[in-house]
């Protein structure tokens, strides 16, 4: 009796099997951390979430709001900014939930949204800079930057330079920045800033501008030090967002179809940036990269490298006092 592998693959039991095999993965996918048990209560206390409008940075306003926070979310469209805050204040019950634009990609855009906050708020508890962009198309920026550095890496710096003071004063406060595990694949090359010897194949440059989010995150945690204000940097998971919303339909539709049964969905995702934004088992700590388990992992060799932190992030400063 003859057969080929077309066989196997054709036959019901190999779709059944995929199907189980599938959902038995995404069980695994939560880690021990849930926040629906985590009673923290923030009540009295002010978060921003950049990207809140859509995947995981609106779970994790959601979440906030749920714990009583005032939220601020920090979005680039106002249409689907709206959209997201009255949904979000509908299903948490807080009216204390408030939208700010703001676009990443432009320095001059998050300078208006920093002026802003500083007159309206007298207080900082958590800073997520959850805002990003994977396979955007090779462009400069009006700053002379290239888009997708601004937007994944020289905005949210620059926010987050200018909003230190506040989160001092405001302190204990936290810092979380949202990296991805693809920062193994990144280098650092200064010129890639202005988009010089980048090669845009798939998600490369965004693995390069992932791994700047670490490097800089666990420099800022040292110069934060006895300031009472933590900084840290996760890895979400691999999660259906609109983050492959820049490729083409082909890569999204593999995506979309291999996501619904081995990715984490937007909710799933925000957990690791929640735990670290609100969990006591964070309490003081700083200068980690927390797994999308919620574990505390190593990061790429290159992200442990104090000297070329110290680079990286004078070289970041350097480039804003200039814009």
């Amino acid at each position: 009796m003859s057969w080929v592998w077309t066989d196997v693959f054709s036959h019901p039991l190999w779709a059944v099997s995929t199907v189980i095999l599938g959902l038995l993965l995404r069980s695994q996918q939560r880690g021990s951390w849930d926040t629906r048990a985590c009673l923290v209560q923030l009540k009295g206390k002010t978060a921003i979430v950049t990207g809140a409008n859509t995947g995981i940075g609106k779970f994790i306003a959601l979440d906030f709001a749920r714990r009583g926070a005032r939220v601020i979310m920090a979005c680039r469209s106002e249409a689907r900014g709206s959209a997201a805050l009255q949904e979000i204040r509908k299903r948490s019950g807080n009216t204390n939930v408030h939208l700010r634009l703001v676009d990443t990609s432009s320095l001059a855009s998050v300078r208006a949204f920093v002026e802003g906050v500083l007159r309206e708020e007298k207080e900082l508890h958590i800073l997520v800079n959850n805002a990003g962009a994977s396979g955007l198309p090779g462009d400069i920026t009006s700053d002379g930057l290239e888009v997708s550095f601004a937007t994944n890496h020289v905005g949210p710096f620059l926010l987050t330079s200018l909003l230190l003071d506040l989160l001092k004063r405001s302190a204990p406060a936290r810092i979380v920045n949202v990296s991805s595990m693809n920062h193994w694949r990144g280098v650092v090359d200064f010129s890639h800033f202005k988009g010089e010897n980048l090669a845009y194949t798939m998600d490369s440059v965004y693995n390069h501008t992932k791994l700047h989010n670490i490097i800089c995150t666990n420099e800022l945690a040292r110069r934060l030090q006895g300031t009472g204000v933590t900084a840290n940097s996760l890895h979400p998971g691999v999660v259906m967002t609109e983050v492959m919303r820049h490729y083409n339909f082909l890569v999204r539709f593999l995506f979309n179809l291999i996501g619904i049964f081995f990715f984490k969905s937007s909710e799933e995702g925000a957990v690791s940036t929640i735990y670290c934004a609100v969990a006591e088992e964070m309490e003081g700590i700083t200068g980690k990269y927390i797994d999308s388990d919620c574990s505390l992992v190593l990061p790429a060799h290159l992200a442990r490298d104090p000297a070329l932190a110290v680079k990286d992030f004078e070289f970041c400063e350097r480039l804003i006092s200039k814009l």
